[in-house]
């Protein structure tokens, strides 16, 4: 195994918190247009493959492509206004961080979250501790394609052999298959282990701590 000096992280379910958020904007945007709200465990299990999916997902079976345009447009309004309402690290994810920085390896974001979203997010927590932040941008095809990682690793000068990625779904399990990357599951996010052994999860951290030991 090579030594690892790139470390690609998720963000949502990974690094933050920000399930209550997408649900109070998922059902902000579905009250908008009279229709029954989801839950938290339902949003749950829908998010990890961009909004719009988040959104597809949350609407009515049936609806017209011009009412989910327009459900979508009340959600993206409302949670860039609202993404840190309820939003935070995870316990130990700074302190991680910190040590991750302190060894000098190199660190991405990528997540198939609004740019926008990931942006603000960077600037409250992350800048100064990682390098690249990368987003939902037009042109980009999102996870589980490999595109967002290899802008990613391009930006960060690092090599496949020489990465680690780490996520909490099965979307990033096979983001890093598809990107040929070794793949770290973390146990505290929005997938359980059943969940992501099916998907093909084999190595497991339960507390960010965990991290640093597994990468060399």
């Amino acid at each position: 195994m090579s030594m690892t000096k790139a470390i690609i992280f998720d963000l949502d379910g990974t690094l933050t918190y920000t399930l209550q958020d997408l649900c109070n904007s998922t059902n902000h945007a579905l009250r908008q247009m009279g229709w029954p709200e989801r839950s938290l465990a339902e949003v749950r299990q829908m998010v990890g493959n961009g909004v719009r999916t988040l959104i597809r997902r949350a609407v009515p079976q049936g609806v017209s492509e011009a009412d989910f345009e327009l459900c979508f447009a009340h959600f993206r309004q409302h949670y860039l206004l609202h993404c840190q309402d309820n939003t935070s690290l995870y316990p130990g994810v700074d302190e991680m961080l910190q040590a991750v920085h302190r060894r000098g390896l190199r660190t991405a974001i990528v997540s198939n979250k609004l740019q926008a979203g990931v942006d603000e997010l960077y600037e409250t927590y992350f800048r100064g501790v990682i390098d690249v932040a990368i987003g939902q941008r037009e042109g980009v095809p999102l996870k589980p394609a490999p595109d967002m990682v290899e802008l990613a690793l391009s930006q960060l000068g690092a090599n496949k052999g020489e990465t680690v990625y780490v996520g909490d779904s099965e979307v990033d399990v096979q983001t890093a298959r598809n990107s040929g990357l070794r793949c770290i599951s973390c146990l505290w996010g929005f997938r359980d282990r059943e969940q992501l052994e099916a998907a093909g999860a084999t190595q497991f951290i339960c507390h960010p701590s965990q991290l640093l030991s597994l990468c060399f």
